[in-house]
């Protein structure tokens, strides 16, 4: 794998066109040729110039940059970076330039903000270990796994000089306001600066060395012992580094060194940049904020809330802001150490605190949204997706891990495998981790031959000097967290002697698909002695640690020893057999261990309601191990498909089938294990009647539905009548026969086909009154009274006429009839006896057998309406 020793630029500088403003085709024109796209584009000025108090936020899930204006808190520009979604990116900005430093891959790309032009790209080592500082026109690559600071040319990316060179183990790598770089070197407990060489008027493949044209280490401090665990924060002008071995912030400013001590008993952390006189301490076991101003003063604030995911404060004209990210929430304190301000959110990952431009800006490189606050303290909410023209909503977040248990909470274990070799008047103590016992060790204490010496927690290796060579001395080892000291190991004895072996000459590493890494070296000069075993120790950025001992020329390191996607190096000591030890070999190559991704996230499989023999399937990423996710294979029901999104939908399957589906990410080291859910296709309806009622024109079905896992539409339908669409629940049909009975089918129908059920169910017999109600006048008001000669209300006859000779009978007023069916015949005129009712319409009743009686004298049930009889 490459380091920034191989950096050298992917491509020429890229010219700028002549003229006047770059219009937004030519910057669209440019970035398609690029590969990149601008998305959401407005006005040609808007698209090219980079106005103050913006910031360039990233969005891992979309891959994609937008650029966030503070004053507006609205985003102008977006680019999308092809291959990077989902990838974790490091954004490093001044006006003029940007600097991105994808994890995944490695690969350092150089934009121009004027043009939003990219003008180089470069390859580093993937995974944390190399990061990317830059400030005006100087760029720097720090890799601190090897110890190599290299400046670059921001136009080209091309080497400016000779690097600048370290043990390996840094730390820092930070400009400050006067433009120096700081490095910390925990192996030696000091922090340097380093000031950058001019720019070649041109940018050109690479500044030779030997011209002048290199970076300098001016300043060098001693802030801490050695193999003590140390952080730092690049000051306005000077540096603050943390010694959280000793508990201690100690500041650098014009040359003058000061130390605060810190009541602290878990270990803290400091932002990347500090802006201000006052360097915020944040302790995330504590829920603590230690605010040390200028004159070492040390002021603790308490956050509230639970848990450990506290940010790294940050200071922000006259507050202290730090976030949350279990709840997504940024808290701001005053001056005094009062909560003035809650800035609520979602948990939704880690949430990057910056400031610039004189805003500070609060990104969820996992979210859609980020938050920008302005010198007065107005917090907005800034739209990253805004104007979104990509197409689609973005992934879906994966849900929040459940909340950790809390671990019962003790002092540490004993350390595992303290082993000692002795050197020339030295000896080497290197121990694996204690167990920490629910609170995170702060430090180891090694204790020996009439020393004790402090050791960083992520140190775990340290030289013991000022020993008596051929006498014996044995050390002992505990680890200390915020419940105290626990017990101590003792190592072998050892006898330091003159007579130690050379180290190896040199040492491979290979990460390997199992997770693994393979760490080979040529056997050592034993000097006339057996050469006994070997001890071999990996480096990452600012840590030390044992990785194992054997008495063979390589070391295989367990899967999961090492963390993935993280860098490491190794070095390796001979030991001969009389206990002497070499001094360390060269550092190693960088390798990147990895291992096939973990099984992805929230898978869920659901019906798809409105497709036949459909599954929908959708799921989170799990952790990539160390390479980027290539793709997912995907199998629902044995029917097997290769995605490279986290979705997907699964057609041919059988309806109603219940089928088993399972995802496996995939990535350099092959398929990770499965997740599994299990999910059922829509299958057709069925259809249960519950019951059923009826008047003499309508009746009404109830039923229920098991729609199967689909979306039923619903009828009811009859011999001899039009189906009625209606609620999956109850359907009434209305224009029955009366008296009749009926046989209804209720269908139900979805993606997959229809159900049905019958019901037979009657209607109910119409009954109509006989009516005749007496007139005001004269003779009228006995007129309805009984049946008289000549013509009168309610008679009933054989035919539809008023024929005497056919008359049945008389029907005296208010008699009840059952109606049978209707026929037109004789007009017949019912006056003021009857609403001045009057039909050429005849009902066929019940009245001695099947007769007919006028309808203008019969007043019919439900409306009086002739046309819910049917025709005779």
């Amino acid at each position: 794998m490459a380091t920034i020793d191989d950096a050298v630029t992917a491509g020429s500088p890229r010219r700028r066109f002549r003229g006047g403003l770059v219009t937004v085709g030519t910057v669209t024109a440019l970035l398609a040729a690029m590969g990149l796209t601008v998305l959401g584009l407005g006005t040609a000025d808007t698209a090219v110039a980079n106005h103050d108090a913006s910031s360039w936020l990233w969005s891992t899930a979309r891959g994609e940059l937008a650029r966030a204006n503070g004053i507006t808190a609205r985003v102008d520009t977006r680019v999308e970076v092809p291959g990077a979604r989902r990838h974790p990116a490091q954004v490093t900005q001044t006006d003029r330039l940007l600097v991105l430093r994808d994890l995944t891959t490695g690969q350092v790309s150089s934009l121009d903000l004027a043009t939003l032009q990219i003008t180089a790209t470069t390859r580093t080592t993937p995974g944390l270990g190399v990061s990317v500082a830059l400030h005006e026109d100087a760029a720097f690559i720090v890799d601190a796994v090897q110890g190599v600071v290299r400046q670059l040319d921001p136009r080209s990316l091309a080497p400016i000089g000779e690097p600048v060179r370290y043990p390996p183990g840094i730390t820092g790598g930070t400009f400050d306001g006067k433009g120096r770089l700081w490095i910390a070197v925990p192996g030696e407990g000091t922090v340097s600066a380093i000031t950058a060489a001019p720019l070649p008027s041109a940018p050109a493949s690479a500044a030779p060395a030997g011209d002048g044209l290199s970076p300098e280490r001016v300043e060098t401090y001693d802030v801490a012992q050695p193999s003590h665990e140390l952080v730092v924060s690049a000051l306005d002008d000077g540096v603050a580094v943390l010694d959280r071995t000793a508990g201690t912030l100690v500041t650098v400013r014009d040359g003058e060194v000061a130390t605060a001590k810190l009541d602290v008993s878990a270990p803290a952390t400091l932002p990347a940049r500090t802006s201000g006189p006052t360097v915020p301490v944040t302790v995330p076991g504590e829920r603590r904020v230690h605010v040390v101003d200028a004159a070492g003063v040390v002021r603790p604030i308490a956050v509230p809330g639970s848990g450990d995911r506290l940010s790294a404060a940050v200071a922000w004209a006259g507050r202290i802001y730090t976030a949350d990210e279990t709840t997504g929430t940024v808290y701001a304190f005053d001056g005094d150490g009062r909560l003035v301000d809650t800035v609520r959110g979602r948990p939704v990952g880690p949430l990057e605190l910056e400031v610039r431009e004189n805003h500070l800006f609060i990104n969820a490189p996992d979210a859609s949204t980020a938050r920008v606050v302005d010198d007065r303290h107005q917090v907005r909410e800034v739209d990253k997706y805004a104007n979104d023209v990509l197409g689609g909503d973005p992934p879906p977040t994966p849900p929040p891990p459940p909340p950790p248990k809390k671990p019962k909470v003790g002092k540490p274990g004993a350390p595992r495998a303290v082993t000692a070799s002795a050197g020339n008047a030295q000896a080497r103590v290197s121990w694996r981790s204690a167990p920490a016992n629910g609170a995170e060790i702060v430090r180891y204490v090694v204790t020996g031959a009439g020393q004790r010496l402090e050791v960083g927690a992520n140190q775990r290796a340290v030289e013991v000097k000022g020993l008596t060579n051929g006498e014996t001395y044995r050390f002992a080892v505990h680890a200390v967290n915020a419940k105290g000291a626990g017990p101590s190991r003792n190592s072998n004895p050892v006898t330091p002697t003159a007579a130690v072996p050379d180290p190896p000459a040199s040492v491979t590493a290979q990460e390997r698909p199992d997770g693994t890494v393979l760490v080979r070296w040529p056997a050592a000069n034993g000097q006339g002695n057996t050469i006994a075993r070997y001890a071999v120790t990996a480096t990452s950025a600012g840590t030390n640690a044992p990785a194992g001992e054997t008495d063979k020329t390589e070391l295989v390191v367990p899967a999961g020893e090492l963390e993935y996607g993280t860098q490491y190096a190794f070095t390796v000591v001979a030991v001969n057999d009389k206990g002497a030890g070499s001094a360390a070999s060269p550092v190693s190559n960088t390798v990147v261990p990895y291992a096939p991704p973990d099984r992805p996230a929230a898978l869920e499989a659901t019906t798809v309601p409105d497709r036949p023999g459909t599954v929908a399937v959708r799921w989170a990423p799990g952790e990539a191990n160390g390479r980027p996710v290539t793709g997912y294979l995907v199998d629902v029901g044995g029917r097997r498909s290769e995605v490279t999104d986290t979705a997907t939908t699964v057609e041919g399957l059988g309806n109603g089938q219940n089928v088993t589906v399972t995802v496996k990410a995939v990535n350099e080291a092959g398929p990770g294990p499965e997740a599994t859910a299990t999910a059922r296709t829509v299958a057709e309806p069925r259809v249960t009647v519950t019951g059923s009622s009826a008047t003499a024109t309508s009746a009404t079905v109830r039923f229920t539905v098991d729609a199967g896992g689909g979306q039923a539409i619903c009828t009811l339908s009859a011999p001899g009548e039009p189906a009625k669409a209606g609620g999956c629940g109850s359907i009434t049909m209305t224009g029955l026969t009366p008296g009749t009975s009926h046989t209804f089918t209720v269908t139900a129908t979805n993606a997959a086909g229809r159900g049905t059920a019958t019901r037979v169910q009657a209607t109910a017999a119409l009954y109509g009154t006989a009516t005749c109600v007496n007139g005001p006048d004269g003779d009228q008001r006995s007129y309805c009274n009984a049946d008289r000669d000549g013509r009168n209300g309610n008679e009933v006859f054989s035919v539809p006429r008023q024929d005497n000779d056919r008359q049945v009978g008389w029907a005296r007023p208010g008699t009840r009839l059952e109606a049978y069916c209707r026929r037109a015949g004789e007009n017949v005129d019912a006056w003021i006896y009857n609403d001045q009712k009057q039909s050429t319409w005849w009902v066929q009743v019940d009245y001695e057998g099947r007769n007919y009686i006028p309808w203008a004298w019969l007043n019919l049930d439900g409306g009086d309406d002739v046309n819910d009889l049917p025709p005779c």
